[in-house]
């Protein structure tokens, strides 16, 4: 039996209790699948959830592909997949970072190459043993810098195409909650831009979002590998 009865509401705030009263509540800045909500409600964690981001796809063309791509999101593979150019991206040797967008590359025919739970590991990986080859790397217009930038210093060669950008969905929530989840450096600046974390405690899918909550709070926790899962992980470690 599920926890909580409205799985698919239509409003921009979603809230969920346990069948027992919850004397801690959570906020997530994204919204969560119902096997990650669950993660939480079996444990006695109540959940309000908002998308604090949204996506918004871009125009863009592909000049000449080399043998090599890279992915950093999700959201830039999403982008590409109606593309004409999407079967020729699908035999190239494709790089990635997260073992979410792996997963997704593979589930839409991409051979994936090389995966790295992080930029600043595949940028080491490349320029260890790739240095001379070429790449080519979708990402979003507010991309971080530090692999483009490590790449682009070790003299490797790489072409950069935006293919979405991230929009920030602010609103203010008149309530402190127990934890405050965030998936992106983007997700804290617009949470912040109208709510203070206060006694919250920060959970933070990474090293850079972590970053970006710094400036708010040191109330921090930062998942031991960057998915989702693991940051609800840190959340139920916390507050058992």
């Amino acid at each position: 039996m599920k926890l909580y009865s409205l799985l698919e509401k239509k409003d921009p705030d979603s809230t969920f209790q346990p069948s027992k009263e919850s004397r801690v509540t959570v906020l997530s800045t994204k919204k969560l699948s119902v096997n990650q909500k669950e993660l939480l409600l079996n444990r006695g964690i109540g959940l309000v959830e908002r998308d604090f981001i949204s996506i918004l796809p871009l125009s863009f063309d592909i000049p000449e592909i080399p043998p090599n791509i890279i992915f950093t999101s999700k959201n830039a593979v999403k982008a590409i997949l109606e593309h004409p150019s999407k079967k020729q991206l699908q035999q190239k040797n494709i790089f990635c970072v997260g073992e979410k967008t792996a997963e997704f590359l593979s589930k839409n025919g991409f051979r994936v190459y090389f995966s790295a739970n992080y930029g600043s590991e595949l940028a080491s990986e490349i320029i260890k043993d790739l240095r001379e080859k070429e790449f080519l790397f979708f990402c979003g217009k507010r991309r971080l810098n530090e692999l483009p930038k490590r790449l682009k210093d070790a003299g490797v060669k790489l072409t950069e195409i935006e293919v979405y950008d991230t929009q920030p969905v602010s609103k203010k929530i008149d309530r402190i909650f127990d934890g405050v989840l965030f998936f992106s450096p983007s997700a804290v600046k617009s949470y912040c831009s109208e709510n203070e974390l206060a006694e919250s405690v920060a959970f933070c899918i990474g090293k850079t979002t972590a970053s970006e909550a710094k400036k708010h709070t040191s109330n921090i926790i930062v998942a031991s590998t960057p998915s989702i899962e693991n940051v609800i992980v840190q959340v139920v470690k916390y507050f058992k």
